[in-house]
């Protein structure tokens, strides 16, 4: 990847969502739906303001930029609303982390495992990594079933202050 990529070009359309690149124009709607409940199993508190935020996504926007570290906004193809984030972490390695996080009316619909599998591809076929790695809470089952439904397998568990984390690995469906 050179530094002439233009990171406001990439789309990625599935059956539902369309998912761009993270701007500052989507900070007030991600901001939004942020909330205790999404935030249980990740290792993160959710900001307490929009200024607290700013200082958050601010930090993404040089990662985006050099192809190192991404943010994909999640949103409905049919009315544009934003529903969430995919993240795809360590990009440029042989195997980057995919993470997700989606506003809590939208849980429970397949819309999660929907967008982590349009980013893989689409990595897959941009990067062409090894492999992904896919880090859920042991106890949340709803993302550790993203990852199994991805054909994703437990490779090591990691702990931190607020849960104890399984790693799976999903192969790259493009090898």
């Amino acid at each position: 990847m050179t530094a002439e990529w233009d990171a406001s070009s990439i789309e990625i359309k599935s059956q539902r969502l369309r998912l761009k690149l993270f701007a500052a124009d989507d900070a007030a709607e991600v901001f939004a739906a942020i909330t205790p409940a999404i935030t249980r199993f990740m290792q993160w508190e959710p900001p307490r303001s929009p200024a607290a935020f700013g200082e958050v996504w601010r930090s993404w926007l040089a990662p985006i930029l050099d192809g190192s570290d991404w943010h994909f906004v999640v949103r409905s193809l049919a009315d544009g609303r934003c529903l969430g984030l995919v993240g795809l972490h360590a990009a440029r390695t042989a195997c980057p982390e995919i993470g997700i996080w989606l506003r809590e009316d939208v849980h429970g619909n397949g819309i999660g495992r929907e967008a982590v599998a349009a980013v893989a591809a689409w990595a897959a076929d941009a990067l062409n990594p090894d492999c992904f790695e896919y880090p859920a809470a042991e106890e949340n089952v709803a993302s550790r079933r993203i990852a199994e439904g991805l054909g994703g397998s437990i490779v090591e568990t990691r702990s931190n202050s607020k849960y104890t984390s399984v790693v799976y690995r999903i192969p790259n469906s493009r090898r």
